[in-house]
């Protein structure tokens, strides 16, 4: 695999902290499920039948000028560690990176935006990332996408009920909306329920950092739409951007401002403490890293905090990681070595030795 460990140049678009709000929102994402006419779905499906599966869209995918150089995956002859790596950057599901069935990705190089995932839950799963608030050129670019494929690949759709999916929730449209949140000041005021009573008055998912069956570690949070049967892409895309976004940005803007101005001390001694923590920690485990990050970013943020760039702590976000801190450190290595390597890794990114 040639990806870049590290997450500069234009690579790992979801840390790019560009894009519209981008403050509260880290990326936007629109993936379309769909499934190829005259295969089963893939919990019927043979072996045989996933291989010609993957061969189809490989081929598709790599000659239909989707997006600019594409690079290929296989990800049943992968080695864990590379796995882990695209799981970690967002660019295949955990569900994915699991089992020696024929499965792959296509993945657009070098700005990482579209990822094809072959043979995960759906035969194919288009997806399209853009850092902040950018859902529109996300589904624009999905939509293109799509396209492309469907004029040399047939797929299962039914006049009533639209494209046909492996989950009942995904049929009709096939597309799931959803944005990575960077929420700390409300789970700092203890008003991130606000964000989960909104997201369930509207049916939708509020998920942790990896999705489905993760927890919200680093303040990092998932919302995603949950139906998309009955409503078009527009529809869905509409409601998010105007209507559910704006209000759950508002609140963690309006956590950040009564923090500054009314609990000013507690943000400085919380947002200092773990600064602190990361410039001289020994040892450091993943979730730790991230939440002390989190908390950090939103110093930096507020102003309460100078010196340190946002870039810096959104690759931290990435670089903390269990494979990206292996590849980084060029060597496998077990729980309690990695903590040490991730601390002395973090200490040489902030420049405190």
């Amino acid at each position: 695999m040639t990806l870049p460990v590290e997450p500069g140049g234009e690579g790992v678009e979801w840390l790019r902290n560009a894009g519209e709000s981008s403050d509260v929102v880290l990326s936007s994402r629109v993936r379309l499920a769909r499934n190829i006419s005259g295969f089963p779905f893939l919990s019927r499906a043979t072996r045989q039948d996933r291989r010609e599966v993957l061969d189809m869209v490989k081929g598709v995918a790599l000659h239909a000028s989707l997006a600019g150089e594409m690079l290929w995956v296989e990800l049943h002859d992968s080695p864990p560690l590379d796995r882990d790596l695209l799981v970690e950057r967002h660019l295949i599901s955990k569900q994915h990176a699991k089992g020696d069935e024929p499965r792959g990705v296509a993945i657009s190089s070098p700005d990482e935006r579209l990822s094809i995932m072959v043979n995960e839950e759906d035969h194919l799963r288009i997806q399209v990332l853009r850092s902040g608030l950018e859902l529109a050129d996300a589904y624009a670019q999905a939509d293109k996408v799509d396209d492309a494929l469907e004029q040399r690949i047939d797929f299962a759709f039914h006049s009533r009920f639209g494209y046909l999916t492996a989950c009942p929730t995904n049929v009709g449209t096939g597309i799931r909306v959803s944005v990575m949140l960077h929420l700390p000041a409300l789970k700092m005021t203890g008003d991130i329920d606000k964000v989960r009573r909104a997201a369930k008055g509207m049916s939708l998912a509020v998920r942790g950092f990896y999705g489905e069956g993760s927890e919200a570690v680093g303040d990092l949070f998932q919302i995603s739409n949950q139906t998309t049967l009955g409503k078009t892409e527009e529809q869905i895309l509409g409601e998010f951007e105007d209507e559910i976004l704006p209000k759950v940005i508002e609140y963690e803007r309006h956590a950040r401002r009564t923090l500054l101005e009314r609990r000013r001390l507690i943000l400085e001694d919380r947002v200092h403490r773990a600064l602190g923590v990361l410039e001289h920690a020994r040892m450091l485990n993943a979730d730790e890293a991230l939440h002390m990050v989190s908390q950090v970013r939103l110093g930096v943020l507020q102003g309460v905090i100078e010196g340190v760039e946002l870039r810096t702590l959104n690759e931290l976000m990435l670089l903390c990681q269990p494979a990206h801190l292996q590849q980084a450190v060029g060597t496998t290595m077990n729980q309690a070595a990695r903590r040490k390597a991730r601390a002395d890794l973090v200490r040489q990114r902030l420049g405190a030795g």
